[in-house]
């Protein structure tokens, strides 16, 4: 018997990442569809939603299912939704893509978003897949030494190495559309554990990522590089990944907690553009 009555749910391989169908995401929906598709969401950590007709305040709408709004700082939003950022990149523009390497979304906050809602609009024809990695079963693969020597340790995140004075935006050409700000707040840190028990689930995964994850509490700078880079090769093994070709008007949903994801590129010259929104979340529980 199935686990839904109302959407369909249709996992991707091996169960990381599912299609959903049978819903019109556009209008209010009631609380037992609400209920499934936030079960859908922790079951499967990404979710597909093709064939949606969404503006900002339906998008905006759908987001408050699965909690209240996340903070988004050094990227303006859009005029008139405070919780909505192009993700925009016009044919012109020679600067980095944005998101271009593993992230985990804001992991440098004290209580990073739990969800990441990405709708697409101005599709390219070519490239511009998002990239994502199943975080809890790289965990689950690693040997019961290495859970236990993980098990302790904690990250130290920081926005610096994107953000930052010295950072990869402060290098931007005036080519970007989008509006990043860098700041010198970006240089603070916040300690995580390495190992994040999901609050619903209760599953583990490696809290780690290429961008935000700039050392390892306690461990010399030597040691520290040796082991992050294991675990950043580690997690991104393509048997982990999922990649997902966009398409117009497909809506996609993320879970951060156990999910490190990049953008890529391969567009030049064409315009792709996305709303997203992020779904505010807890402070990370150690495993």
């Amino acid at each position: 018997m199935s686990a839904y009555q109302i959407i369909t749910v249709t996992p991707l391989r091996r169960g990381f990442g599912a299609n959903v169908s049978g819903v019109d995401l556009s209008g209010a929906l009631d609380g037992p569809t609400q209920a499934e598709i936030r079960q859908a969401w922790v079951a499967h950590s990404v979710l597909c939603f093709p064939g949606q007709t969404l503006d900002p305040a339906s998008l905006e709408r759908f987001s408050a299912i699965l909690g209240p709004f996340g903070h988004a700082p050094y990227v303006t939003a859009m005029e008139g939704f405070a919780h909505v950022i192009e993700v925009r990149r016009e044919a012109r523009e020679t600067t980095p893509v944005f998101g271009g390497a593993w992230h985990s979304d804001w992991s440098f906050q004290a209580t990073p978003p739990s969800a990441t809602v990405l709708y697409g609009v101005d599709i390219p024809p070519v490239g511009g897949a998002t990239v994502l990695a199943d975080a809890a079963r790289a965990y689950a693969d690693l040997s019961p030494t290495m859970q236990r020597l993980l098990s302790s340790l904690r990250g130290v995140h920081s926005a610096a190495p994107a953000y930052g004075p010295h950072g990869l935006f402060a290098r931007d050409d005036d080519s970007r559309s989008m509006r990043i700000s860098v700041s010198p707040t970006a240089d603070n840190v916040e300690v995580h554990p390495i190992v994040r028990r999901h609050p619903q689930s209760g599953c583990l995964a490696l809290y780690v990522n290429h961008v935000y994850t700039i050392a390892i509490e306690g461990l010399r700078a030597d040691e520290s590089k040796a082991l992050l880079e294991f675990l950043f090769s580690h997690m991104t093994r393509t048997e982990y990944v999922y990649r997902h070709h966009w398409q117009p008007q497909t809506l996609l949903v993320w879970d951060n907690r156990c999910v490190v994801h990049y953008a890529e590129g391969g567009y030049a010259g064409h315009r792709r553009l996305l709303y997203r929104t992020t779904v505010a979340g807890e402070r990370p529980l150690a495993g």
